[in-house]
């Protein structure tokens, strides 16, 4: 296994427990993408760049659910310095009480890593369209 894909895996680790303080992993000038994401821009894509401005557009998201978890299917590594994880959320939603599980999208996320960190992140809300803009099949 190669320390990209252990970076990915302690990360998500820690998401599939509900945690999603850590940045440490992150490098200071991140470039974030969101595609999709509920509460996150929603169908237009959100970008930006550093990990504060990343640490506010998860906050937007974050402070929709409770008990927020990220469920992996599938590590892949595409390459030296990509990683694709496929995977689903697991909550509920604040207001309206609606469990993930009864409306959830099978997600993906591309981590981009040079030099330990992660240069770019972007996350999918279909897992589908993530996989066609990698040109690579289900």
């Amino acid at each position: 296994m190669s320390a990209n894909l252990d970076l990915v895996r302690s990360m998500y680790t820690a998401f599939e427990h509900g945690d999603f303080s850590s940045t440490e992993w992150a490098h200071p000038e991140i470039e974030f993408e969101a595609i999709g994401m509920m509460g996150v821009g929603g169908p237009t894509p959100v970008r930006s760049v550093g990990v504060a401005e990343m640490v506010a557009r998860y906050s937007d998201f974050l402070s929709a659910w409770e008990d927020l978890r990220f469920e992996v299917d599938e590590y892949r590594e595409l390459d030296e310095e990509r990683v694709l994880v496929l995977g689903h959320y697991m909550g509920r939603g604040k207001r309206s009480g609606v469990g993930l599980g009864q409306i959830t999208r099978k997600m993906a996320a591309v981590l981009y890593i040079r030099d330990a960190r992660v240069r770019r992140l972007v996350n999918y809300s279909d897992r589908d369209r993530a996989l066609a803009d990698l040109g690579l099949e289900g």
